[in-house]
């Protein structure tokens, strides 16, 4: 039996003549949708897979069907005869240009055989000196086919082998997705044994030494990994020890590491090769001709082998030495492993005779963080999700580790300049990077969001266009613009007479999802603002005072009204010693504002008040022609009825939009209740608890008693119905007094149930309110039979997305990524609001 091993990603090429079985022997080993036939193509383009007229449209098709899987990183396997170098030449340049290994499988079987199979097929009326044509150009081509760019060939001489082949896919070895880690990576080492002891030390490791004392290895005792970034050796005082302990590592399986530009410089130096003695080689060199001739072999097959990149984590995380674009992860070439050793450049030198680099990852936009090493930097930043280790501890800076997935930065200093920088360590400002620059490609066309605790999420093409109108024309400065908040489900519908909706149905429902402890929030009957302040009129990430915004990201005032606004709110979050406590410049809140008129005016002026106003007079008017008809004796009673129930409703249809306007001047008459601290500097606050919330808005409105209203709660455990029955009749007293009614949330904060996210809040809207939202005569039997057949299932599911971008979106602030990062989750949370879903809901 025969085995033929293909690497994941390849671009497959059957060569054979025609009759020698390629395509039998593509559908036995590959998936159907892999197998790319030349026939199949003129078919497609010329309804006859004979006409030869169509080959050069079939192939055209053909080539442009393989790019588009082989971008996509899927085996891609083309059945043609191949046989002439001009026909393969195509397919090997398209397999460059994707960054994929190039295979040939090559059916040699003898001519007999070929001619048998072809006359017992009715469609294939050639000659014989067709096949003897194939069959020399395929003998012709065999011992030249490694030289075409061919990576692996494997040649089939007989029916027999053929028969008895079979096919293994295998994964490239910088395939490491399976492994997930828990991992500390490690910036540029460069020969600093004694700090990468101490940094391993720092990290948890327990270093192991032979009987000389040396480190051999080390393990950590809760499983974590080191990943090495590259470039262990040159510069440093003790390259071998370097060596020695991190091949020990990698040895034991308690290291991964990848191939730095300095390991591949000493390999060739080691091999004999003519080599450059520069860059700090010299060194390395010298300490290695004090190491006996086995290490020294050692360490030329250790760092010869080392793998150009890795892919980790289920491709979330990527290691390069020098970095590398998405375009080329997990892909195997010359281009990407020139990259991932030596990164991009210009051509061009520097003042100091350095290349200069192109920056990259200013371009960046892919999912999986790239960590790697090879430009000393003073500290390591993040930038677009990429952030490179090399601090320059041989040049006196530090030794960097970052902890993954917990995205933490662990680094020692070193213990002194051991190698003088061509370049200064910590060089001008780099003007180039573009963080919180936006581009519209980030946000345009169909858009996948990973989120850390919903999975992935899609925005389609036309909620994107539809988003892109309303914050293109009207939303604050995407600077500004870090968080929208989620749209809020309703409570189960309740089946109570006379009622929609009942707490009942909100502490039931948390219960079902094991939740036992709710806080109610009296529901503010205003606007949902999001509130971002700066200390001292401006942060460190933002500039300037802050802002103030509508769920759609609109600003709520003009430009003096919102300084004034903020002003006060950042001298009550000085009086309540909220900068230092949470150790920021800024904080992100969520509130509502008060009145809601003061957003509303015009809708309740022309659209609640107009229909009030109508109905008022338009009913006196009926119930007076009904009475008028009653005295002259007719039976009008039902009627009347119904006219008189009608202008009790619209009365207190009319009484409730009232209750939630009041004159304002500036900002007398303006409230602000926040219920809940978003974010701050390196902290998203998702996860405290809400009476942790309230008790930091309760100090805010003592602050500020005026401006700053303070939010009524009631906390329940949902499995005592003592407790339910007290937070039911607050309810009742809510309504009653002409409340809006509660919000209902689990008191932990975020909670995952047995069927994933629990839905962070719930409204329970009171009997009146409801008025406003299904209209004045809601209330009728007839009418809530039909209402009580609303459906909230969609609506559920996008609260419980925009509430995972949401919360998406804070912590990718509180790590400090790019503003492109956080904004495609805003972005996304408005782009979801054009789901047609009920708006009453």
């Amino acid at each position: 039996m025969s085995m033929l091993r293909i690497p994941d990603m390849a671009l497959v090429v059957l060569l054979g003549a025609s009759g020698s079985g390629k395509s039998m022997f593509a559908r036995r080993h590959f998936p159907a949708t892999a197998v790319l036939s030349s026939d199949a193509f003129r078919g497609l383009v010329a309804d006859d897979e004979n006409d030869q007229s169509a080959t050069g449209a079939a192939f055209e098709a053909l080539h442009f069907v393989a790019g588009k899987r082989l971008d996509a990183g899927r085996i891609t396997v083309v059945d043609a005869t191949s046989v002439r170098r001009e026909d393969r030449a195509p397919l090997v340049a398209l397999a460059r240009e994707r960054h994929v290994l190039p295979v040939a499988i090559v059916l040699d079987l003898p001519e007999s055989v070929c001619l048998e199979r072809n006359a017992a097929r009715a469609d294939r009326d050639f000659g014989p000196h067709v096949v003897r044509r194939q069959r020399d150009y395929l003998r012709r081509s065999l011992g030249s086919l490694g030289k075409e760019g061919f990576r692996r060939v494997h040649v089939l001489r007989s029916v027999d082998e053929v028969d008895a082949a079979t096919v293994e896919i295998e994964p490239l070895l910088n395939d490491r997705r399976g492994e997930t880690g828990p991992f500390d990576l490690i910036g540029d080492v460069h020969g600093c044994r004694a700090e990468l002891e101490e940094l391993l030390t720092a990290l948890g490791y327990a270093i192991a030494r032979d009987g000389e004392g040396r480190p051999v290895g080390a393990r950590h005792p809760e499983g974590r990994r080191a990943v090495f970034v590259g470039d262990l050796v040159d510069r440093g005082p003790d390259t071998p020890g370097v060596l020695r302990m991190v091949m020990g590592m990698v040895g034991d399986g308690e290291a991964l590491c990848v191939c730095g530009n300095h390991e591949q410089k000493l390999v060739r130096a080691l091999a004999g090769r003519q080599v450059r003695v520069s860059h700090g080689l010299a060194e390395s060199l010298a300490q290695l001709a004090a190491e006996p001739e086995e290490f020294r072999k050692q360490v030329h097959a250790f760092c010869d082998g080392l793998v150009a990149h890795y892919v980790l984590d289920g491709g979330r995380l990527v290691v390069a030495h020098a970095g590398l674009p998405e375009r080329f992860h997990g892909r195997a070439s010359g281009a990407v492993r020139s990259f991932a050793l030596y990164g991009d450049t210009t051509g061009e030198t520097d003042e100091y005779g350095l290349p200069v680099r192109l920056p990259w990852a200013n371009d960046y936009r892919g999912s999986a963080t790239v960590v790697y090493g090879h430009t000393p930097t003073p500290d390591a930043e993040w930038v677009n999700n990429t952030i490179c280790l090399d601090t320059g501890a041989v040049f006196g800076g530090k030794l960097t580790a970052l902890r993954y997935p917990e995205r933490e930065l662990v680094d020692v200093p070193a213990q002194e300049v051991w190698y003088e920088p061509v370049r200064p360590l910590a060089p001008a400002p780099d003007t180039s990077r573009h963080g919180d620059v936006l581009d519209i490609a980030d946000v345009t066309g169909k858009r996948i969001i990973e989120t850390g605790h919903h999975g992935r999420l899609t925005v389609r093409a036309d909620q994107a266009a539809a988003a892109l109108e309303v914050m293109s024309r009207f939303a604050v400065d995407p600077r500004l613009l870090v968080y929208l908040p989620p749209t809020m489900a309703a409570t189960a519908t309740s089946t109570r007479d006379g009622l929609l909706e009942h707490p009942a149905g909100a502490f039931s429902g948390y219960r079902a999802d094991g939740v036992q402890q709710v806080v109610c929030q009296e529901k503010h009957m205003g606007s949902r603002a999001v509130v971002l302040v700066c200390r001292d009129g401006g942060a460190r990430r933002f500039d300037g005072p802050g802002t103030v915004v509508t769920r759609t990201g609109r600003p709520f005032f003009g430009p003096e009204l919102t300084e004034a606004l903020l002003a006060r709110v950042r001298a009550a979050v000085d009086a309540a010693g909220l900068w230092d406590e949470l150790a920021t410049d800024w904080l992100l809140l969520d509130a509502e504002l008060l009145p809601w008129s003061v957003k509303a005016g015009a809708l309740i002026r022309d659209q609640y008040a107009a229909v009030g106003a109508a109905a008022t007079a338009g009913l006196a008017a009926a119930d007076a022609a009904l009475s008028a008809a009653g005295n002259r004796g007719v039976d009008v009673g039902d009627l009347a009825a119904r006219v008189r129930r009608r202008a009790v409703d619209t009365a207190a249809f009319r009484d409730v939009y009232r209750r939630y306007r009041w004159p304002t001047d500036g900002l007398a008459g303006v409230r602000l209740a926040p219920f809940q601290v978003l974010a701050a500097e390196g902290a998203a606050f998702h996860n405290r608890p809400h009476d942790w919330h309230l008790a930091l808005a309760d100090r805010l409105h003592t602050a500020d008693p005026e401006l700053i209203r303070r939010t009524s709660t009631a906390i329940v455990d949902t499995t005592d119905d003592e407790s339910v029955a007290a937070a039911t009749a607050w309810w009742d007293e809510l309504t009653a007094a002409g409340g809006e009614g509660m919000v209902v949330k689990p008191m932990a904060g975020l909670v995952r149930g047995t069927n994933g996210l629990v839905q962070p809040g719930v409204k329970v809207r009171g009997r009146e309110y409801l008025r406003l939202i299904y209209g004045p005569d809601y209330t009728a039997p007839e009418h809530l039979d039909r209402l009580r057949q609303r459906g909230l299932g969609r609506k559920r599911g996008l609260a419980l997305r925009e509430y995972a971008l949401g919360v998406e979106a804070l912590e990718r602030l509180a790590r400090d990524e790019p503003l492109w990062r956080v904004h495609e989750c805003v972005f996304a949370v408005l782009a979801l609001e054009s789901e047609p879903v009920d708006p009453r809901l």
